[in-house]
């Protein structure tokens, strides 16, 4: 597989792993081919951020990255420092000189501070600067531990370090290996790891402070107030390899037991790599103990030994030249070969020679940035790929009985089912059935199974959480399983409802850790749970099952919870109506808007609690009021209270007055419920009918409330609706027939009616009244109370018997006012004769009228000499030809007029008519035409609104 390293490199992704990946191996080690021709070894290699940087064995030093290759000679090389940014270069040669390169420079610096130091180990900041390496850690082979802040500079003369100082010093050998990283939350926390040959020093502390940045020592601080956690091997070889390696930064991957920063950490001895996490807590006097207390030593025993040519297995223990760790495996260089061991159960993954027979390598190197993994060789360079290496990490947990951190890492169906599986068996063997029944849930071991064992073992509260577990897991198309596992589950809550009340019942522990108050503490959390389950899962119930098994149990508050989450409100009404107890029947309606509701329990509801209902009906504006008219009959049926108190006639005058309701229904009912009362007072109904009829309204059927009225005797309604029918002559006799002879003379006194039918009313109570009368004083009054009446008119009414004495003055009052009467009429007859004499001599004088037509006279309207055709002259003097007035007069006067003037015109031109029919013809034509002038009769005041020019004349005439 080959690789243009010149146009830069970028390792294979894992993000987007396909299924068949899983197939693929777990480390496949490339070579990697350069693109040009080095014709020198390579003597050291680094790798950082995708960038190469190879030393030569001509002293030249190589970077591989999206620039060019640059080409730096620097002498002798011994070993390469790349920072994590490949940002940072420290190359150390074998005269012990040390230089600096930046990514940005061409040209090596040396670190003249730093001449003579054999550089082991460089533990770069953790912030991973790129302008500078601020504060790093430096580990030589003498045992000493310097701190150092780089700089790059374009000044000749200026030095690259701006301070060096020996923070920490050992005896135990050479500094192979540093790390520092920083705790989280603290910014002044450090943690610095120092590893020599044979000991493994574990800091953690606060840091200096200088005064600005780089101008002193932050890590003496540290070093001289801490003391290290120490791990040491004893009998270390001398001669055999020694480093400290940190996995690379974490991937998205779950990382059990460790938060998303923490790093594994291996450090590589003669005796084997001791591992463990890099956990980071605030805590740093517990962390040293804390990291190394869960660390292990993988030995090298558990290498596996290699093959000699031959085929057979060597017996001696060969030596690693080179350690890494990915994120869950330990990658050592064993001879040419490439052993890759699982750190959680050491079992070898990889075991694969690279290097021929004499060829040597420089270094088995991580990418800690990019999560690749690179071996160096002087020649060539190989890259080992990593594919999905968490793919068996679940079945380690699983084996390892780490079933949390087994279901994080489980990937597919199967395997997260075979973790829970596994789980829960391994928890019921450790008799923890409530969080094996959690587990069994998620499972697809037999429900049968599963279920039986529970019940077997009499653990009703686990089979409940697994019924519950399992439920949540059913797909919503298994409809019949979930209503089964549901019906079953409100079983077990109702059972376990009743065995807690017993026990407070009775007062008695349900085991050695539960007391009395702690059952009726369980009590609320299960019905609390009971109450969540329902709600959340009520699609999946069905209410008449659950309905029974409830009611079965006597659970009354569980069941009318049940009820009003599924919004079957007509079952917890009529629950509570059936038991009598009203005030939860109302506390249930007053949350309720569906008016079925109120029509079905109207009824009852108004014979216990009507003011209450009434109250809670009024709020509403959408009810039909029709509806609810059988439970007001029925609570008026046998109700005693007053019409004031009378909820049926509250709400009925709610609907007509506030609702504007013109139903005649409802207004019968109101009717109905007045006059069925048994009181007297009609004050109520008359208020209503009076108000009916100052609205121009008439709602109720008239019949119907007479007819009841006449029923129940409501005399006074019934006449104000005779009179509101205007039968006058019916409400005055049923008022006589009852005496109520101030009623009948009311209607008589505001009949709208003529004087022959007022009379006719005053005469039926004025014979009402005589009849009734003892006495002729009683009629004489009455008779003085209307004008309409004269006492012969009620002289037929009285008795035989009656004395004239008693009514003499009446009647000479009576004479005294005919005698002037007839006196007026003499003189009226006198006057009419008076002026039948003087409308006779008009008449004669009008005979000898006469009229002078001067013979240059011309007619008023055509202005034509008026003798040269038949003429009209009027007392007036204004004369018109006949044929003009005729037109003119039809123009003035009316339609029907004018038809007839055309008509008798037409008869009497043509000859229709002959003899006296045509003389009369003439006469009614000359009456029609000649009746007045027109113009100054009444036809002239129809001209009024004519314009004095019209648009015919000539305007010229009437210019000024």
């Amino acid at each position: 597989m080959a690789y243009d390293l010149t146009s830069g490199y970028a390792p294979p992704s894992t993000s987007n792993m396909n299924e068949h990946d899983a197939a693929l191996p777990m480390f496949n080690i490339e070579r990697v081919s350069l693109q040009f021709n080095i014709s020198s070894d390579f003597v050291a290699a680094a790798v950082a951020n995708n960038v190469l940087i190879l030393a030569l064995s001509t002293g030249r030093i190589l970077r591989i990255d999206l620039d060019s290759p640059a080409d730096i000679d620097v002498g002798v090389i011994r070993r390469l420092f790349l920072d994590p940014s490949a940002s940072h270069l420290v190359v150390t040669t074998t005269l012990a000189e040390n230089y600096y390169l930046h990514t940005q420079s061409r040209q090596p610096k040396s670190l003249s501070r730093l001449k003579g130091v054999v550089i082991e180990s460089i533990s770069w900041n953790p912030s991973q600067p790129t302008a500078s390496t601020r504060e790093i850690l430096v580990g030589a082979s003498d045992g000493n531990v310097y701190e150092v802040y780089i700089e790059p500079s374009s000044e000749f003369y200026r030095r690259e370090e701006r301070y060096l100082k020996n923070v920490y010093h050992t005896n135990d050998g050479p500094i192979v290996g540093l790390w520092t990283d920083a705790i989280p939350g603290r910014a002044d926390l450090r943690r610095v790891i120092i590893a020599t040959p044979s000991t493994y020093l574990h800091f953690a502390g606060k840091l200096g402070r200088s005064g600005s940045e780089g101008s002193g020592s932050i890590f003496s601080k540290l070093f001289e107030s801490e003391s290290a956690t120490v791990h040491e091997i004893s009998n270390a070889a001398p001669t055999a390899i020694s480093l400290l390696a940190v996995s690379p930064e974490l991937r998205d991957t779950p990382t059990h037991g460790q938060s998303s920063s923490e790093r594994i950490f291996g450090w590589l001895t003669s005796q084997g790599v001791l591992h463990g996490k890099l956990y980071l807590s605030p805590d740093l006097s517990e962390l040293g103990g804390k990291v190394l207390g869960d660390s292990k030593m993988l030995p090298r025993s558990q290498i596996p030994p290699s093959q000699t040519a031959s085929g057979r297995t060597r017996k001696t223990q060969e030596p690693v030249s080179s350690m890494i760790l990915s994120q869950w495996h330990i990658l050592q260089l064993v001879e040419g070969r490439i052993v890759a061991i699982n750190r959680v159960d050491d079992t070898v993954v990889l075991d694969q020679v690279v290097l021929e027979s004499g060829q040597s390598a420089i270094g088995l190197v991580a990418d800690i940035k990019k999560n690749t993994y690179w071996l160096f060789t002087t020649r060539e360079i190989f890259e080992v790929v990593v594919t999905d290496e968490a793919r068996d990490v679940w079945k380690i947990m699983l084996k390892a009985q780490q079933f949390d951190a087994a279901s994080l890492f489980a990937k597919t169906s199967a395997q997260k089912d075979a973790v829970a599986t596994a789980s829960g068996d391994y928890l019921v063997g450790k008799g923890q059935y409530m969080e094996a029944a959690a587990v069994y849930g998620r499972s697809t071991k037999p429900f049968e199974q599963v279920a039986l064992a529970f019940i077997d073992k009499g653990e009703q509260d686990a089979l409940r959480k697994y019924l519950l577990t399992k439920l949540s897991t059913l797909k919503k198309s298994s409809i019949m399983q979930r209503n089964m596992v549901a019906t079953w589950l409100i079983e077990l809550y109702m059972a376990k409802l009743n065995t807690l009340d017993d026990t407070i019942t009775t007062r008695a522990e349900l085991s050695e850790s539960m007391n009395t108050a702690e059952t009726h503490d369980q009590l609320s959390v299960i019905r609390k749970e009971y109450q969540d389950f329902v709600t959340k899962y009520k699609a999946n119930l069905d209410r008449k099952t659950v309905y029974e098994i409830v009611s079965s149990h006597g659970r009354e508050e569980e069941l009318l919870y049940f009820a009003t989450v599924v919004n079957d409100y007509n079952y917890v009404l009529s629950y509570w109506v059936q038991r009598e107890r009203w005030s939860e029947s109302l506390d249930v309606l007053k949350k309720q808007t569906d008016p079925e509701i109120f029509y079905k329990y109207s009824s009852v509801l108004m014979a216990h609690v009507p003011v209450e209902l009434v109250d809670i009906m009024m709020r509403h504006s959408t009810f039909d009021a029709q509806k609810l008219i059988p439970a007001f009959l029925n609570y008026n049926n046998t109700t005693k209270v007053s019409l004031s108190q009378n909820q049926a006639v509250r709400y009925l005058l709610f609907e007509i007055n506030q609702h504007n309701s013109t139903d005649a229904a409802v207004h019968n009912t109101l009717i109905s419920i007045y006059t069925s009362h048994p009181t007297k007072d009609e004050s109520a109904l008359l208020a209503y009918l009076e108000g009916q009829s100052l609205a121009h309204e008439q709602n109720y059927d008239a019949d119907f409330a007479l007819r009841l009225c006449i029923q129940h005797k409501r005399v006074q309604s019934c006449v104000h609706i005779y009179s509101s029918m205007q039968q006058y002559v019916q409400a005055v006799d049923l008022a006589l027939k009852y005496d109520e002879i101030e009623l009948a003379s009311s209607v008589a006194d505001r009949s709208n009616t003529e004087p022959a039918l007022r009379k006719k009313l005053w005469l039926a109570i004025a014979k009402k009244i005589i009849s009734q009368s003892s006495g002729i004083k009683t009629a004489i009054e009455f008779l003085r109370r209307v004008d309409l009446l004269r006492i012969e008119d009620l002289i037929p009414f009285f008795p035989d018997f009656v004395v004239i004495d008693d009514f003499k003055e009446e009647i000479c009052t009576a004479l005294e006012d005919y005698s002037r009467r007839i006196d007026n009429l003499k003189s009226e007859m006198d006057d009419s004769e008076l002026t039948a004499q003087h409308i006779k001599s008009d008449i004669k004088a009008l005979e000898q009228r006469y009229a002078i037509v001067e013979p240059g006279e011309r007619c008023y309207i055509c202005g034509l000499p008026l003798l040269a055709r038949q003429f009209f002259v009027f007392p007036c003097q204004h004369a018109f030809h006949s044929d003009c007035l005729a037109k003119k007069v039809v123009e003035l006067a009316g339609i029907a007029r004018g038809k007839r003037i055309a008509e008798l015109q037409v008869d009497v031109s043509k000859g229709t008519f002959s003899g006296a029919r045509r003389e009369r013809a003439i006469r009614e034509l000359d009456a029609l035409v000649g009746s007045s002038c027109v113009l100054c009769s009444e036809l002239a005041v129809k001209l009024i609104n004519e314009p004095f020019i019209k648009s015919t004349d000539n305007k010229e005439e009437w210019a000024l």
